[in-house]
């Protein structure tokens, strides 16, 4: 520290001043170093440069509150006005919290709970209202929460608060935004919980939807974990939406294209195709394409007759040629002619 502030001895009265106190005073001398702070009687303070954010407009005259922080190595009293400010601020928030308002804190110890301070205030969080899980209490310490306030002493300037509460707050309130804004067709963002053999519990903002094991690939698996896994955050397709009974049926292989879609899109009504007949029907027979793609072959598109027989031109697993007539892409329908 520059000499320039080297005084007489001061008083041994230094106890007068209490350490985490405020006081209020004013600026009488400023060099490089810091300034002098008269805070009433004979007992002057120091303020560093570095407690100030902007020194250069301190001016001497300034009025405002310190708080009592230690003594110099010269035996000064020690003072900062950054601690007092957020001492101050801290105090006014407290004094507009009431009942049911959220607010965030720094803990500071654990006994019993969780403590803090919030200005000239005392946080307390008890036990009980910190978690419904089985967790390690003091890796709170030196982190941030959020909590809601049940209880306000004024007298003893004493707020107690919850954390378990306000996340059940906090579920509810996503909970009921969800069900309001899903629906089907909705693309939302979920997190594989639990996987159960014929399917999985799909975590979306909070709620558990489902998703079948059918609705998960569109070629044939025999377990989930095939295509996806615990832990594992996609993008699912809302298929069906129960509010009553709250159930949400969520697919995977709806978002991807479809196999089948695209083997359809790909036939030409201007060439034919080798197919096989796997099943004969009253009026025509199902005609499986090498490509694997079904159509139906009526009866109708080989004779005008109206007492013909499908068995009068084809039978059970007989190779065909066959042309396209029509196809519906996304209904997944063709109906063929048979080339003769």
């Amino acid at each position: 520290m520059n000499k320039e502030f080297n005084l007489f001895e001061i008083e041994k009265t230094f106890s007068n001043y209490k350490k985490g106190e405020l006081y209020d005073g004013v600026v009488i001398l400023k060099n490089n170093d810091g300034v002098i702070f008269n805070i009433g009687g004979k007992k002057d303070a120091f303020i560093p440069k570095e407690d100030f954010e902007n020194f250069e407009d301190v001016k001497i005259g300034d009025r405002f509150k310190v708080t009592i922080v230690g003594a110099t190595d010269e035996g000064l009293i020690l003072a900062s006005k950054t601690e007092a400010d957020i001492r101050i601020l801290g105090t006014q928030n407290a004094l507009k919290l009431k009942l049911g308002s959220r607010f965030t804190f720094v803990v500071n110890e654990f006994k019993d709970g969780l403590k803090s301070k919030m200005g000239d205030y005392k946080i307390f969080i008890p036990k009980s209202e910190i978690s419904d899980h089985k967790i390690d209490f003091k890796s709170f310490i030196g982190s941030q929460q959020e909590a809601v306030v049940t209880e306000i002493n004024r007298d003893d300037k004493t707020i107690i608060a919850s954390i378990k509460l306000l996340a059940q707050q906090i579920k509810q309130t996503n909970e009921d935004m969800f069900w309001k804004s899903i629906f089907i067709n909705k693309i939302v963002k979920g997190k594989v919980k639990k996987i159960m053999p014929y399917g999985a519990f799909i975590n979306v903002d909070g709620v558990d939807c489902f998703i079948h094991i059918s609705d998960l690939s569109y070629e044939k698996i025999t377990e989930p974990s095939q295509i996806i896994k615990e832990g594992d955050e996609l993008n699912f397709k809302v298929i069906d939406v129960d509010r009553e009974n709250k159930k949400i049926k969520l697919g995977l292989k709806q978002i991807l294209p479809d196999p089948l879609e695209e083997k359809i899109e790909a036939l030409s009504f201007d060439r034919s195709y080798n197919g096989e007949v796997v099943k004969i029907l009253p009026f025509g027979a199902v005609i499986r394409l090498d490509n694997g793609v079904f159509g139906l072959l009526h009866i109708s598109s080989i004779t005008d007759r109206c007492d013909a027989n499908i068995y009068e031109f084809v039978k059970l697993n007989q190779k065909v040629i066959v042309k396209i007539l029509s196809k519906d892409v996304k209904n997944k329908k063709i109906s063929f002619a048979l080339c003769i």
